[in-house]
């Protein structure tokens, strides 16, 4: 079981300690990487998941559903702790709510149950988004224009991979691979740039770091747990909405709240403290989740 897991959790924090030295030695600006990571990989990455013959949507439907209730359910037992600390709502609660899913949660995925737990977590990244997207935006501005960020490459490959899902029509076998290919440089490039904005972390971001990203694993492994049993899911997927239970805080998180001005830097305080928690709280969601 230990080697299993090693051989589960090291290759991702090796790839972010990578992408983190390089930060630290080369100061790149990485806001060019990060918008073809989101206008160009991750769409085609969703697309291909979700539009693959492995890719089982009626039996993911469950796994799916509870998903939405992880993300829901972290909310609710995220607001008395944003209370208890005094943080503002709208700071605190996305952060519990949408997790780190893709940089870290697919890697992961992939390495713990091969391809169709992939295709599973991918699924999952897709719902998660959409939530944030509508949700999430919602809570940090009840005046945001939803329907301009629905319109947006990842939740349109989103929606096209989801009807491709239903109706299982034939692509060309080239340009299956194309968009396979340029999915696959998704994960890699995610990682290191997640190890590069762990650069950013300052000393008086700790306390509200760590708070709010213990709050997003502790949720989210809580809420895993009540909906593997009410939903009487078992085997992989019980295991993968434990390991969607356990990720650290979404780096969209700092986007959004960036966007719309809500305290961004109480946000990326959280965001990278929570996703250096991950070194205590995914070894326990993994080993939970090969034991499902």
């Amino acid at each position: 079981m230990i080697a299993r897991l090693a051989g589960i959790i090291l290759p991702v924090f090796l790839i972010a300690g990578v992408g983190y030295a390089w930060g630290r030695i080369a100061r790149p600006d990485m806001r060019t990487v990060n918008r073809v990571s989101i206008e160009l990989l991750a769409p085609a990455l969703i697309f291909y998941a979700l539009s693959s013959p492995q890719y089982d949507l009626r039996a993911s439907a469950p796994l799916m559903l509870a998903s939405v209730g992880v993300v829901l359910g972290s909310g609710l037992l995220a607001w008395p702790v944003a209370r208890a600390v005094r943080v503002d709502l709208r700071t605190f609660l996305p952060t519990s709510m949408f997790n780190n899913c893709g940089n870290m949660g697919l890697p992961l995925a992939s390495l713990a149950f091969g391809t169709a737990g992939f295709s599973s977590m991918v699924a999952l990244f897709t719902i998660s988004n959409l939530l944030q997207f509508t949700i999430g935006v919602w809570i940090v501005d009840r005046h945001a224009n939803v329907g301009k960020l629905l319109r947006t490459p990842m939740v349109i490959a989103t929606f096209a991979g989801f009807a491709f899902a239903i109706v299982r029509p034939t692509l060309p076998a080239w340009l299956t691979a194309a968009i396979q290919m340029t999915g696959n440089a998704l994960i890699p490039l995610m990682l290191i740039a997640l190890g590069v904005r762990l650069t950013g972390l300052g000393r008086g971001d700790w306390v509200l770091g760590v708070v709010g990203g213990a709050t997003c694993a502790i949720t989210g492994l809580i809420t895993a747990a009540i909906l593997v049993a009410a939903l009487g899911l078992h085997g992989d997927q019980a295991g993968l909405l434990y390991l969607f239970g356990c990720l650290p805080p979404a780096v969209l998180n700092f986007m959004v709240a960036e966007q719309f001005n809500q305290e961004p830097g109480k946000v990326a305080s959280i965001v990278l403290v929570g996703n250096l928690l991950a070194l205590v709280f995914v070894p326990i969601g993994v080993f939970l989740a090969l034991r499902a």
